[in-house]
């Protein structure tokens, strides 16, 4: 998936940064806060996983589709990139 390790060990470091964010949303939610307080965890969840998921597309494209080791983008690989962009936006 990606080209450096370092690159992967700052992904595995926001998906933990994710994790402990849904782990206050669960605690929040034992503890009975405020809807208000657990809708903003569960923003910060959302915007986490967004820039996550972000950043996993950008790489994926870059390095699969157009980058310099990628095939030649052919309707059946610009239609996974179509069918990328479409999950993403949901």
């Amino acid at each position: 998936m990606m080209e450096t390790s370092r690159e992967r060990t700052k992904l595995i470091n926001r998906a933990k940064r994710i994790h402990g964010q849904v782990e206050s949303v669960e605690r929040s939610l034992i503890e009975g806060r405020e809807c208000s307080d657990v809708l903003m965890l569960l923003a910060a969840v959302r915007g986490g996983i967004d820039g996550l998921m972000a950043e996993v597309l950008e790489d994926h494209i870059r390095l699969h589709l157009v980058g310099p080791k990628a095939q030649a983008l052919t309707p059946e690989l610009g239609e996974e990139l179509i069918d990328l962009v479409r999950a993403y936006m949901k």
